[in-house]
């Protein structure tokens, strides 16, 4: 499937990439982390992909989000990734935040909001404080409920096996 490429119909064409942060989400399912996946679009394209791997790498730092940024990064030879959007399953952390920055992304798009960690919205928003040298944009929603779906699906399961 062609992702929709028009200037009118960012929603449209955000649907499409999320659908591709989603499966990188249930693909952390399958292998028992926290259903988040992250993908980095560049000119179109996908330069990297990447789901949560915290406790299989034993890294607290293995969020989607950080592991898509390194792959970027590498992918084209700069830390800075500019004129690149971060599509991601949830709220990114203060942790993902202050990479995001760093890194200099131009766009952050992401389905379900986080009450508990969320640097994006929810408790604070990082990427678009004046008191910081770049802010991104920011797009939520996307995907909402399939993203919640996915992650209310794993912590009730998470919850059937520690009762067992």
């Amino acid at each position: 499937m062609i992702p929709v490429v028009d200037k009118d119909a960012n929603v449209v064409s955000d649907a499409y990439w999320m659908d591709e942060a989603l499966a990188q989400a249930r693909m952390a399912s399958t292998i028992e982390e926290v259903p988040v996946g992250a993908i980095v679009v560049s000119a179109g394209e996908i330069i990297s992909r990447a789901c949560n791997r915290n406790r299989i790498d034993n890294d607290p730092c293995a969020h989607a989000e950080i592991l898509a940024l390194r792959q970027a990064a590498q992918q084209i030879g700069n830390y800075r990734l500019t004129d690149t959007t971060l599509f991601v399953t949830l709220e990114p952390c203060f942790m993902c935040a202050g990479a995001i920055i760093h890194a200099r992304v131009k766009r952050v798009v992401f389905a379900a909001h986080d009450q508990r960690a969320g640097a994006v919205g929810s408790l604070a928003n990082i990427l678009q404080t004046p008191m910081l040298n770049h802010t991104c944009e920011v797009t939520a929603g996307i995907r909402e409920q399939e993203s919640v779906a996915l992650l209310q699906s794993y912590f009730q399961q998470r919850r059937t096996d520690s009762s067992l």
